[in-house]
């Protein structure tokens, strides 16, 4: 029999965690832990080794940012964490992103979509926004400050790892790349695991990061040019 989902919830609203600790359980997922701050959820996170961690960017003592930082260290067995924001605009969210989260929900989230997010994130993929996921990275992108830059080079690609790339960076899932590109999904699939491992990328959303701030995909949308493909 497999074992249920194990997921710690991290947000410093009591109702927040009751209501989502209630959406899990109905669904099969045990939530081994609760933390109402930061230095909690680091702490929980050593104690109790969740699949997935739902983190609010928002708390005291040590905001969301630094405990996700202070979490996915690279060690092996390192939880998935997805970001809790009201969005509009929460300027963390893309360091967050850079640290290594998986992505992120609104706290207004459907239950059936909160299910289906955190399954998505322990199977390895990433949850992406497309749209909302551009808007972060547009706006953060080369800024410096908090986030914090993946330098890369582009030139271990082959030509149409760089097509997939730059697609995938504008928010395409596996099943409109493979449209686009007249492939099969499954063929979709073994280019971006591809270009996931050659650029040390832990997953779609850190690649929507690596494209824009290598200059792959501008601003606007667009991908630049094949040529410019070795960056550091």
């Amino acid at each position: 029999m497999t074992e249920p989902l194990r997921v710690l919830l991290a947000d410093d609203q009591t109702l927040v965690r009751t209501g989502f600790r209630m959406i899990l359980g109905a669904d099969g997922m045990d939530v081994v832990a609760e933390a109402a701050n930061g230095a909690e959820a680091v702490e929980a996170v050593r104690r109790t080794r969740p699949d997935v961690v739902l983190m609010d960017i928002r708390m005291p003592e040590m905001d969301g940012l630094e405990a996700t930082r202070r979490i996915l260290t690279g060690a092996p067995g390192e939880p998935r964490v997805i970001i809790l924001t009201t969005f509009d605009l929460d300027r963390y969210v893309y360091a967050a992103l850079s640290a290594g989260a998986s992505g992120f929900l609104l706290k207004d989230v459907t239950p059936e979509h909160l299910t289906v997010a955190v399954r998505t994130v322990r199977t390895g993929d990433a949850l992406l926004a497309p749209a909302i996921t551009r808007r972060l990275v547009q706006r953060f992108a080369r800024r410096g400050g908090e986030s914090v830059t993946l330098h890369r080079d582009l030139a271990s690609l082959t030509p149409r790892e760089l097509e997939v790339f730059g697609l995938l960076a504008r928010g395409l899932s596996n099943a409109e790349l493979a449209t686009r590109l007249h492939l099969a999904e499954t063929t979709v699939k073994t280019h971006v695991a591809r270009i996931l491992a050659k650029l040390g990328l832990r997953d779609r959303v850190q690649a929507v990061i690596a494209a824009y701030e290598t200059g792959l995909v501008s601003a606007g949308g667009h991908e630049a040019a094949p040529q410019s493909t070795e960056l550091t």
